[in-house]
């Protein structure tokens, strides 16, 4: 019989909905209610260093009656695993990236239109306002308990082993590890490139075996996950920004007490603030970093990319799927138009 790692045995009692207290991961059964977080990232990146915080801060506020036991680095699953638990309720919270949830809600992905947002500030203006506020209805209509604030993810740009990527021509052909939602596969498509779906917790190791060129992510989870050891070009693109929504099973959270869940909204929004303004100054330091680790940086044509995004009907199609009030909201919160 093969031998389980750690990550195999919490996953499968998980699923499961079986508690675990053999594994030593806090005093979750003095607690009145005792709840589980799944994350994909490490204990180093700031989203899950904002989320113990904020687990910590909801324990103290509520003198133990609430505790939130953290699980990152994916050892609970993938984000669509995950996903699934909490929507069967055998997790009760959980981070996923808005154009993950796309396979559920389909308006969650709007924000990661490609070039949509210009900088933070663009991003926030939308998020925190209109267009967030569309999404997080769409969200709640899927049954799921959605948390007001998003965390930052950051802007997407592309790591690669074989060449540098400048021009829309540099990435013909090449096979890239992308995240497994359909916006992001229909870009490459549309540039020519070979994009593969393959979970994060994977990406390492399909770098370094050569299963994919390259790999597109945020600054923040290229370093976190030390992909500078297996890559050695990095080109900012900037081509998409993304985020995590904090999602919640909705028959857990609301068993619980009118001021307790407001305990919990509150902390998990204030972390998120703090967590977005970490992202931002990590990602700033990345690049230097890289650098001194011998990363030849580049920056991309980005005019270029989005020209060849607009004839081959990238946009078009992607507003025709939104539909047109959903397309009217991305363009007034970004305060220009799109192709």
């Amino acid at each position: 019989m093969p031998k389980l790692n750690r990550r195999q045995v919490i996953f499968g009692l998980v699923k499961a909905g079986i508690a675990a207290p053999f594994l030593n991961i806090g005093g979750a059964g003095a607690a009145e209610f005792s709840f589980k977080y799944g994350g994909i990232l490490s204990t180093e990146h700031p989203l899950t260093k904002g989320v113990t915080k904020a687990a910590d801060q909801i324990r103290s506020a509520t003198n133990g009656r609430v505790d939130i036991q953290v699980f990152p680095n994916s050892q609970l699953g993938s984000e669509m695993d995950m996903l699934s638990q909490v929507r069967s309720g055998a997790l009760e919270f959980m981070t996923n990236s808005g154009l993950l949830l796309s396979s559920l809600v389909p308006a969650a992905s709007i924000p990661g239109v490609a070039y949509a947002f210009g900088d933070y500030a663009d991003v926030w203006k939308a998020m925190d306002g209109e267009l967030g506020a569309y999404v997080r209805r769409n969200i709640e209509k899927a049954n799921l308990v959605v948390f007001d604030r998003i965390w930052n993810s950051g802007f997407f740009n592309l790591m690669s082993s074989s060449k540098a990527i400048q021009t829309p021509g540099d990435v013909q052909g090449v096979k890239l590890r992308v995240p497994q939602a359909p916006m992001w596969i229909s870009m490459y498509k549309a540039l020519n490139a070979a994009p593969a779906a393959i979970s994060w917790g994977e990406v390492y190791t399909a770098l370094q075996t050569k299963v994919v060129d390259g790999v597109d992510a945020s600054l923040t989870a290229f370093n976190d996950a030390k992909l500078y050891e297996v890559q050695k070009n990095l080109t900012l693109t900037n081509h998409i920004w993304d985020g995590f929504w904090m999602l919640g099973n909705r028959r857990a959270f609301e068993r619980l007490p009118a001021d307790l869940r407001d305990v919990v909204a509150k902390a998990f929004n204030a972390a998120a603030l703090v967590q977005r303004a970490e992202v931002e100054k990590t990602a700033s330091d990345v690049v230097e970093q890289f650098t001194k680790r011998g990363i030849k940086v580049y920056r991309a044509d980005k005019a270029a990319f989005q020209e060849v995004l607009k004839n081959k009907q990238y946009y078009a199609d992607w507003r025709a799927k939104f539909g047109e009030e959903a397309w009217s909201l991305l363009e007034r919160s970004i305060g220009k138009k799109l192709g």
